[in-house]
C-alpha cells in the first residue's frame, strides 16, 4: 500500500509540475485582459486576397502572438515555411493546405470549421481558401513567411 502511495504522490506531483509549467509557457507579456469584438478587428492586408490582424503580442518578436487570417473565396498561398511551427485553427470556411515546394491543387487536404492544423517549423506548405476563410494562428514568434520560390514573396514583385 506505501508503494500505491508513492506512485500516486509521484503522479500527482508530475502533473502539477507540468500544469506550472504549460502556465509559464502560455503566460504573455500582457498586463491587462485583452478584450476583442469581431467588429474591432483592424485587417491589413498580407497578399492579394488574404488579410491580416494582430490579436495580441507581437508577431515579430520572440515571444507568444495570436493572429486572424481573413482569406477571400479562393485565396491562394504560394509555397513557403516558417521558422516557427505554426498552429492554425479554422474558425470560418474551409482551409485546403498541401504540403511540398510546389503549388498543388491536387495535394490539398480540406479542414472545415473547428479543424486544428499544425505546421513544424521548416515544412513547406501551400494553402487556398474554399469560401471566405477567418483562421486563427497562434505560436512563438517571430511569425517569418519564407517563400520557396523568392519570386512568390509579394514584397519581391515589381512595382509597375
Amino acid at each position: 500500500m506505501k508503494s500505491l502511495s508513492a506512485v500516486f504522490g509521484l503522479a500527482l506531483l508530475l502533473l502539477a509540475s507540468s500544469a506550472s509549467l504549460l502556465r509559464a509557457e502560455q503566460s504573455s507579456s500582457a498586463t491587462s485582459p485583452i478584450l476583442t469584438t469581431p467588429d474591432a478587428i483592424k485587417w491589413s492586408a498580407l497578399v492579394p486576397g488574404v488579410q491580416m490582424a494582430v490579436l495580441s503580442g507581437d508577431p515579430s518578436k520572440p515571444e507568444p502572438y495570436t493572429l486572424r487570417l481573413k482569406m477571400s473565396d479562393g485565396a491562394q498561398v504560394a509555397p513557403h515555411w516558417h521558422p516557427q511551427d505554426e498552429s492554425v485553427t479554422v474558425l470560418e470556411g474551409t482551409f485546403l493546405a498541401g504540403m511540398g515546394d510546389k503549388f498543388d491543387a491536387s495535394a490539398f487536404h480540406e479542414f472545415p470549421v473547428g479543424s486544428f492544423v499544425l505546421m513544424p517549423k521548416q515544412m513547406h506548405h501551400f494553402a487556398s481558401a474554399r469560401g471566405e476563410n477567418i483562421l486563427q494562428l497562434h505560436g512563438t514568434g517571430p511569425f517569418v513567411i519564407n517563400y520557396v520560390n523568392p519570386a512568390d514573396d509579394p514584397a519581391n514583385a515589381t512595382k509597375k
